[in-house]
């Protein structure tokens, strides 16, 4: 057997359908309807948003979008099955929009880590991580929620922070040292940064509906609107101010302005419900986006070359830092009173709680995708669509046709 057996064809429909025809036994036994209101907003974000944002690679397009979809789409179905066993009725799983809007955030934490091993892994050892991760996160996500009983309304701890880490320990597990001086399709093009920022528009305009969705209604979901609102505005003006200043010649980054102007949305997340007026908000946004940026531009260079952390997509920088971020922001606004009923122990230890998961739990499941038959790619085929895609011939010829170009041009000039 060769050391990179890349082949789908027997192996991923096999655990694709193998998994959904276990979880569609699963529901039979378990799921039944409760009741209903909107979602979409959240949806969206999935979708789109995760999925447009990781476009950016300017050979992996299909596998951005289209593995973000698979992923989901399984990822779904998994959480509200995970998530719900710690919540049945009459041994069942009774589904509302809650239980869908709570399975598509246990979605968000494989979406995050998937960030940060992009291009590295088959589709098969994603479904894997997707298994596992959720199954993790519902455990945690209990944990906190139920157990410690803390704030944590737009998910900065349990999510981010969480998806962030779990995603860094996979990464860190599945090192790649062929990859340490970089790969040719390690990058960006213009129209795959065009691409990425329907992503990150998608996602900036939603991101009050996500850290809301589960607020209590009335007052703390409108608190947490507004709060979401003027976090991430604040955020947009910081990110490109530190862009242009550490850029050279005051340029601006196109890899800050996809990501860091989100983290905003990230770092208000914690107490995003909770009574810190619009101006703190602000403030926490405007650090987010400082955060953000110096990681993407210091941070990045230093965890790859020193601790072995390939992360594609920048994702401590825009969902890690900015999660802890939020944890700590949390803290304080429950010790300062702005939470009723709030321990400021109980956050302490829920950040705490979701950084331990993440880490121990990226790291054993990173052993397990590391296992030699999952079809990873060798390292020359990483970052490219073709290995597991049917990619349009056009493409392909259309780059022949310019490689074959440039080769005539030099010709004649010689």
């Amino acid at each position: 057997m060769p050391a990179y057996a890349t082949n789908m064809r027997m192996k991923f429909p096999i655990i694709a359908l193998a998994l959904e025809i276990i979880t569609i036994i699963l529901f039979a036994v378990f799921v039944v309807y409760d009741d209903g209101k909107v979602f979409q907003d959240v949806h969206v974000m999935i979708f789109i948003g995760f999925g447009f944002l990781m476009t950016f690679l300017k050979r992996y397009g299909f596998s951005s979008v289209g593995i973000n979809l698979l992923l989901a789409a399984f990822g779904l179905q998994w959480g509200l099955l995970m998530q719900g066993l710690w919540h049945l009725e009459d041994g069942k799983i009774k589904v509302n929009i809650l239980k869908i809007i709570n399975a598509d955030f246990s979605t968000a934490t494989v979406l995050i880590s998937f960030g940060a091993v992009l291009g590295k892994t088959s589709p098969v050892q994603l479904l894997i991580m997707t298994i596992l991760e959720i199954t993790i996160f519902s455990i945690n996500e209990h944990l906190v929620a139920n157990v410690l009983a803390a704030n944590d309304v737009g998910a900065s701890m349990i999510i981010h922070a969480f998806g962030a880490y779990f995603g860094l320990a996979v990464a860190r597990v599945l090192y790649r040292p062929g990859l340490k001086n970089g790969h040719d399709n390690d990058g960006s093009v213009y129209h795959s940064d065009l691409f990425a920022m329907i992503g990150t528009v998608f996602l900036w305009m939603f991101w009050p509906s996500f850290n809301s969705a589960i607020a209590e209604p009335g007052l703390p979901q409108l608190t947490a609107v507004i709060n979401t609102y003027f976090s991430l505005a604040a955020c947009v003006l910081s990110a490109y101010a530190i862009s242009s200043l550490v850029e050279h010649r005051g340029k601006l980054d196109m890899v800050h302005i996809q990501n860091a102007t989100l983290a905003g949305g990230v770092a208000v997340g914690t107490c995003a419900d909770m009574n810190i007026g619009p101006f703190g908000a602000m403030l926490i946004g405007l650090v987010a986006g400082v955060v953000s940026t110096l990681g993407f531009k210091f941070l990045s260079p230093i965890l790859s070359s020193k601790l072995g952390i390939q992360d594609t997509c920048g994702v401590h920088n825009l969902h890690g830092m900015p999660g802890i971020l939020g944890g700590l922001a949390g803290i304080v606004a429950v010790a300062l009173g702005k939470k009723d009923g709030g321990n400021a122990a109980m956050q302490a230890a829920a950040l705490a709680s979701s950084l331990g998961f993440a880490l121990v739990g990226g790291a054993a499941t990173g052993l397990i995708m590391k296992l030699p038959f999952w079809g990873q790619p060798p390292d020359q085929n990483c970052y490219d669509d073709s290995i597991y895609w049917e990619v349009p011939e056009e493409e392909e010829e259309h780059e022949e046709s310019l490689t074959h170009a440039d080769h005539s041009k030099n010709k004649a000039e010689v």
